[in-house]
């Protein structure tokens, strides 16, 4: 397989995944388990008002959704990093393991890098560009 094949089908790998993570977590953690007033909730525990985890939730789900579907993806991608730095902060204080009480912090660095990755891999190229490496991205 040469090189831009493995580049198309790493970048459709990569965008399945974190598109189908962003929506589950939203969907699944905060919307099922902890339900809209519990994660609004932890957001006022935290400092945060409340309306905060309602856009969180909201551009986790439109995110998830326009990443699966490819579109605007690095935009996309980009736009979700900041509430993982979030995140980030939030759970700093536990320690690393994010299975520890309250939650570590490596799971959304980790996401912050696989954001970012997605965002370089899935980024729009000029035709001269895609042309030039035989990338259609």
């Amino acid at each position: 397989m040469e090189t831009s094949s493995r580049v198309r089908v790493a970048t459709y790998v990569l965008r399945a995944a974190l598109g189908s993570m962003y929506l589950a977590h939203s969907v699944v953690l905060k919307i099922a388990t902890f339900g809209f007033a519990g994660t609004a909730q932890f957001f006022v525990s935290i400092g945060l008002p409340a309306f905060v985890a309602y856009v969180t939730i909201a551009a986790e789900v439109v995110g998830g959704i326009l990443i699966l579907a490819g579109i605007r993806v690095s935009a996309v991608s980009l736009t979700l990093v900041p509430i993982l730095i979030g995140a980030t902060v939030v759970h700093a204080p536990n320690g690393w393991v994010f299975n520890s009480a309250g939650g570590g912090w490596e799971y959304p660095v980790f996401l912050i890098a696989m954001s970012m990755v997605l965002a370089v891999l899935a980024w729009p190229a000029s035709p001269q560009t895609r042309s030039a490496v035989n990338v259609a991205l």
